[in-house]
């Protein structure tokens, strides 16, 4: 079945298949046609995501096994709606002992009948950074034994014996003897950046990278799949990650040929890929998917609510407080240079010596490996998307714009002399480079599954958390290059949408956010008010000048985003209990943040007498016996922006459930979405409440979610095959309204919603404004009598 709507749910074991089944009632009443279910595999003990699977071939039984979810399947079919799953290709859970493949394979090698599951490196045994010490101070502090047939580690980590060593005990050089025959070497943990000799999941040691290329590792990993697919217990797939794997596009095609193998009542397979684009980078069309995930509609609507007059005092703003660029281009570069100097040396010597490889095998080279690591380097520091999808004797069409982008972006950075080497990797890259056709194809493996990760780690894990011009602006598939976009081009991406993935999803809030929808949505109106925003931030740093002694002005004015954006909807300013809880969640979330920036603390060493600055600062802000004045500072900002920020968030939830695609709803955020980066954007939701407002008085936002899903249930054919056309606004205000239609079947959806409301006030404001449908103008103040977004169907 085709799907209208979909609610996105994160399963862990306390909230299992039994806790959704309960929900479904509600799914139904609220108008989502599928729950959208995180990583149904068995996972790790206690995972509390799922995307560390252990065995895909099972379903979890933490989550309740294939009984509790054939029990969950059944609840949605008795409703008549569907079921999506998310799964994870690219790696497998390796932490902890519980992954049966990994342990034969730390067993027996080579021979492990799962040595072909991992992409690993077989040149040397298999690096394992789990000691808290170089080994030989491990070995002289006692911390590894041998504990039946296995290897101990501070008592804490497990690892097999081969069998041949089964029954040995050793001590001291015999110990150290026994570790050498190991089909494994035990290492240093902060070894792990330049020695690792296996793909792991960007920088986590606890996941490692799968070769699912392989056609057998293929079918053993999506057995469960196919299987649920033909029993009619899912309805489709979102691909975790899809940009890890060897070859993206061939992975994606295949799946879709094997689904299509297995008919089922003329239906077919959804499949979602986790997909960040690049500015500009359009999703290939002949991969064999329905769309991305909605990372990049977030992106769309993220930067319509922002105004563009904003940027510049914003940006100045930055650069005077904190010292640091007022663009983000500085800040990308230097931590992608950062990231792969830092946690990816392992992985860049690789690519470097698999170039240098296929270089001497081309007669005629004059390449050398230094000058191969120079070029791969600075390629690496400014790529301009996520990855290319060559495969070494060919490449996609689509990929020559990447790569022309890539030469112009590093032409600044190429040592002198040195542009051939570059040309060189760039034509390898394409297909067309010369030397041995098998060694080209490892080679651009390597560069490409390295792209990607040295892209996501220093741009979204660390340049978005150094770079403070507005919060808003940074986010997962997010351009913070690009402050704001115009109704224009909004409307010029909805009509590409349309015609080409009217079945992606469309996303505004997921489980890997940085901050939650309407978070985004309150700090979008400081662009509007750039001044009045100042004017608060310099007095706040007068109210709180002992408490900042110390802590860096970048850090203390992200803060003072976050107290804003974040604030608990109904928290009173002069509730202890309530601000302290708050405090808790902002202290988490900056803890977090300065981990990941890697300026002033990181996870490897944490400055704990600076985090304790910044922890105490929060405290006594949000200590009302400390702070009456600044929380009263803050409460009137809040309020003057409330119904601007109102706006905003009706604008963005509106647009996600009327523009082509399928709207997802993620756990919870029919109420105000207020949450941090994870682990706060996956706390508990209380359905209760949600279930009790839903039958009764609903706030604006769940009003508007439950009227247009209605619309959806009503008219699923308008809104799975309806066209895009933008309608004009006319009048003073008419930059402040998009509007748009939407038509199939006979009929019609009509869609307006207010932008950029900060200085609205009452309808007069409005004055002559209108919008024009059929050559009729239709007045805008009338249409946003009751709310500034708008939805109607007719014919």
């Amino acid at each position: 079945m085709t799907p209208r709507a979909t609610y996105r749910l994160q399963l862990h074991k306390d909230f299992t298949f039994a806790d959704a089944v309960k929900i479904v009632p509600y799914l139904d009443r609220l108008g989502i046609s599928h729950a959208y279910l995180s990583p149904i595999t068995t996972a790790t003990k206690g995972s509390t995501h799922g995307y560390d699977v252990i065995d895909p071939t099972a379903i979890n039984p933490e989550l309740g096994g294939e009984q509790g979810y054939r029990a969950l399947v059944s609840a949605l079919r008795d409703r008549g709606m569907g079921v999506v799953i998310d799964i994870v290709p690219n790696h497998m859970g390796v932490a902890g002992g519980e992954n049966a493949w990994w342990n034969d394979v730390l067993a027996h090698g080579q021979a492990s009948e799962f040595a072909d599951v991992f992409d690993i490196d077989w040149s040397r045994p298999v690096v394992l950074p789990v000691l808290g010490d170089p080994l030989p101070k491990a070995l002289a502090d006692d911390a590894i034994a041998i504990e039946g047939n296995a290897v101990v580690a501070y008592g804490e980590h497990r690892f097999p014996l081969r069998p041949e060593d089964h029954g040995t005990t050793a001590t001291g050089d015999e110990l150290e003897a026994l570790l050498e025959r190991q089909h494994y070497r035990l290492a240093w943990w902060r070894t792990a950046d330049d020695e690792l000799n296996w793909r792991r999941f960007f920088t986590v040691n606890d996941l490692a990278g799968v070769r699912v290329g392989q056609e057998s590792v293929f079918e053993r990993t999506h057995a469960l799949y196919f299987r649920l697919w033909q029993e009619g217990l899912i309805d489709g797939v979102r691909i975790d990650h899809v940009d890890g794997l060897t070859d993206p596009a061939g992975y994606c095609r295949r799946l879709r040929a094997r689904f299509d193998e297995m008919p089922r009542d003329g239906a077919q397979a959804i499949i979602w890929i986790e997909k960040i684009l690049g500015a500009g980078e359009p999703l290939a069309t002949d991969w064999g998917v329905d769309g991305t995930s909605g990372y990049d509609f977030m992106e769309d609507v993220a930067a319509l609510l922002h105004d563009p007059a904003g940027e510049a005092p914003l940006a100045t703003a930055w650069a005077d407080l904190s010292g640091r660029s007022a663009t983000f281009g500085p800040e990308e570069l230097q931590a992608r240079q950062d990231e792969l100097a830092w946690q990816f040396e392992g992985q860049l010597k690789g690519c470097v010596r698999a170039f240098a490889t296929l270089a001497e095998s081309d007669p005629d080279n004059v390449l050398t490996p230094a000058m191969l690591r120079r070029a791969i380097e600075r390629l690496l520091w400014v790529f301009p998307v996520y990855r290319t999808y060559g495969l070494g004797d060919t490449a996609p069409a689509g990929d020559a714009a990447i790569r022309e982008q890539a030469r112009e972006r590093v032409a600044p950075l190429i040592p002198p002399g040195e542009d051939f080497v570059v040309d060189a990797v760039l034509a390898w890259l394409a297909g067309e480079g010369p030397g041995d056709t098998a060694l080209a194809a490892d080679a651009v493996r390597r560069f490409q599954q390295l792209s990607a990760p040295v892209a996501a780690k220093g741009v979204e894990d660390t340049a978005f958390y150094r770079y403070g011009r507005l919060l808003s602006r940074n986010d997962v598939g997010f351009d913070a290059d690009r402050f704001a976009r115009t109704i224009d081009e909004f409307h010029d991406a909805m009509a590409i949408r349309a015609k080409a993935w009217p079945l992606a999803l469309l996303a505004t809030a997921t489980h890997d956010h940085k901050r939650g929808e309407d978070v985004r949505a309150r700090l979008a109106v400081l662009s509007e008010m750039p001044d009045r925003w100042l004017a608060h931030v310099a007095r706040w740093n007068e109210l709180a000048a002992a408490p900042l002694e110390g802590v860096d002005p970048a850090d203390a004015y992200m803060l003072y985003q976050t107290l804003y954006g974040a604030w608990p909807d109904g928290l009173a300013i002069d509730d202890a209990d309530g601000l302290a809880t708050f405090a808790e969640r902002v202290n988490s979330w900056q803890e977090k943040a300065l981990r990941e920036g890697k300026l002033r603390s990181s996870w490897e060493a944490p400055q704990e007498d600076y985090e304790t600055l910044c922890k105490a600062l929060t405290d006594t802000l949000l200590d009302p016996a400390r702070s009456a004045a600044f929380l009263a500072d803050l409460a009137d900002l809040r309020g003057t922006t409330a119904q601007p920020a109102m706006a905003g968030i009706l604008a963005q939830t509106a647009l996600r459930l009327t523009v082509p695609g399928v709207p997802d709803t993620y756990q919870g955020t029919e109420f105000l979405d207020l949450s941090l980066v994870d682990p706060d954007n996956r706390r508990p939701v209380d359905y209760t409440a949600r279930a009790y407002e839903l039958a009764g008085d609903r706030s604006p936002k769940l009003a508007l979610i439950a009227d247009l899903l209605a619309l959806r249930r009503e008219h699923p054919a308008l809104f799975a095959q309806g066209d895009y056309t933008p309608v004009a606004a006319t009048g003073t205000r008419a930059a402040h309204v998009l509007a748009f239609t939407r038509q199939a079947g006979g009929k019609r959806l009509f869609v307006t919603v207010g932008l950029h409301l900060a200085e609205l006030c009452g309808d007069d404001w409005w004055g002559d404004t209108a919008v024009v449908v059929d050559g009729v103008a239709v007045s805008v103040a009338e249409l946003f009598a009751d709310r500034t977004a708008v939805a109607r169907v007719s014919g």
